[in-house]
């Protein structure tokens, strides 16, 4: 046996064991990532003004909240209603902070509409860690090649839903606007009913029309 041969087999052997500790780690690390996706809520439709103190003081009543990360979107307007990744201490808090905004109307800062909650994805994490055994290789793709026109396609796709997604956008945000005029005139109109039930009942107007009428008359 070569002393080149020793050499070599002595540095193998003092590969692998870091190699096995590192996939060891990864592969904990991983799964302890899961665990932290299962007791996670996606919460969205917040209103802009909604910070990490609102979120964690409407939540609490379903339970301990642990970390609050607010999903920042580069794409749209400041004013669009903002999404958040609520992690509670255990699933059946996560469970239950789901079942119960689902079922019943959740209001956060005044917001027209409703929050919605959903159970978290691993998709959602911008910080998740690699998957064990996957590789993400990237490479310049040339026209030859025979994966080109299938990144083109995917290209255009991206660029498909970017628009799609914008048009969506514009559009909720006039609905949006719409309800609000809604119920901004509404409010209007139910504070201008009871300012003149106020006023009728205050000058004698009503106790007036009551004696009148030989109604039974009721106190202001």
């Amino acid at each position: 046996m070569s002393n080149l041969f020793r050499f070599w087999m002595y540095c193998y052997r003092l590969s692998v064991p870091s190699y096995m500790d590192s996939t060891s780690t990864a592969v904990a690390d991983y799964a302890a990532f899961l665990e932290k996706v299962k007791r996670t809520v996606y919460v969205d439709n917040l209103s802009p003004q909604v910070t990490e103190s609102v979120i964690r003081t409407a939540l609490g009543q379903f339970g301990t909240v642990k970390n609050v990360q607010f999903i920042p979107n580069y794409t749209g307007p400041k004013n669009i209603p903002c999404c958040a990744l609520v992690e509670m201490e255990c699933l059946r808090q996560a469970e239950a902070v789901v079942s119960e905004i689902t079922q019943f109307p959740f209001m956060m800062s005044g917001m027209p509409r409703p929050a919605r909650a959903f159970r978290a994805e691993v998709e959602m994490f911008d910080d998740r860690p690699i998957k064990p055994g996957r590789r993400i290789q990237c490479r310049w793709v040339d026209r030859k090649d025979p994966d080109f026109e299938v990144a083109s396609k995917i290209k255009r796709l991206v660029r498909k839903h970017a628009a799609e997604d914008l048009f969506l956008l514009q559009q909720q945000l006039a609905q949006e606007e719409k309800l609000a005029k809604q119920q901004e005139e509404t409010l209007k109109a139910n504070y201008k009913k009871f300012s003149i039930i106020d006023n009728v009942v205050s000058d004698g107007t009503a106790p007036g029309l009551a004696k009148f009428y030989n109604m039974k008359a009721f106190d202001s």
